[in-house]
């Protein structure tokens, strides 16, 4: 087939692609509704899942560990079950996230930390090193210093101030190796819910059309331009 032939064999197809039926027009229509459907549904999983972190954070506040619990089973709940983005900070910067992102029950960790000192307390109340009481002279500092600040006995700053006390005196290994050991690890108070990328869910079913909507355009774009530059060089 000579190009004359080429040529008119690809205007042809060229010219019965664009007469098809389902037009690029057309998708292009039924795609920009389908995205801000998509936008509403992601945005109201967003907040759906704001609202459920903030009731555990405050109820963190509030010091009530059974609200704590059954915040934490709701949230996770929501979120590994539906398609939650998320803007988080990661060294400084804000990225894109499916979930909860981190957050950290403070409150919960300074009471188990004032529970654990409060037991070393008791158990080293009678400390007889050539320091004295260890604990004793370490609290009396500390609590000088909270009435100073207006710090209360759970605030960070009070624990701190006990740890590094303590840590002046050489005698304090033991006493130090105990508090160490006793305190939670603050990874136990740290959350973070990972959502699924897709969910079979009304949003992620629409997701699954905007997505097969979207190559559809582009593969009919595709074609529509090799065929087009097809008719300019032969």
């Amino acid at each position: 087939m000579d190009l004359r032939g080429w040529h008119k064999k690809i205007k042809e197809r060229f010219l019965r692609f664009r007469k098809e039926k389902l037009k690029t027009w057309v998708l292009l229509l039924i795609l920009v509704p389908l995205l801000f459907i998509d936008a509403t549904l992601l945005r109201l999983n967003h907040v759906k899942m704001t609202e459920l972190r903030d009731a555990v954070m405050a109820a963190d506040e509030a010091n009530d560990d059974a609200a704590i619990a059954d915040g934490l089973v709701a949230l996770k709940e929501f979120v590994f079950s539906h398609i939650v983005i998320n803007v988080v900070e990661d060294n400084g910067e804000q990225v894109v996230s499916f979930g909860t992102g981190p957050f950290y029950l403070e409150h919960q960790y300074v009471r188990a930390a004032t529970a654990a000192l409060n037991d070393a307390e008791a158990k080293f109340a009678g400390d007889s090193n050539p320091n004295g009481n260890i604990y004793g002279m370490a609290g009396d500092t500390c609590k000088t210093l909270a009435l100073a600040n207006g710090w209360t006995w759970d605030n960070p700053n009070f624990i701190n101030c006990m740890i590094t006390e303590i840590n002046k005196y050489p005698s304090a290994t033991e006493i130090q190796d105990t508090i160490i050991a006793s305190l939670p690890s603050t990874e136990l108070f740290r959350h973070n819910y990972a959502s699924p990328v897709w969910a079979p869910s009304i949003l992620g079913f629409l997701l699954l059309i905007t997505g097969i909507v979207i190559v559809v355009i582009f593969i009919r774009f595709l074609v529509w331009l090799v065929l087009r530059l097809s008719l300019l060089f032969i």
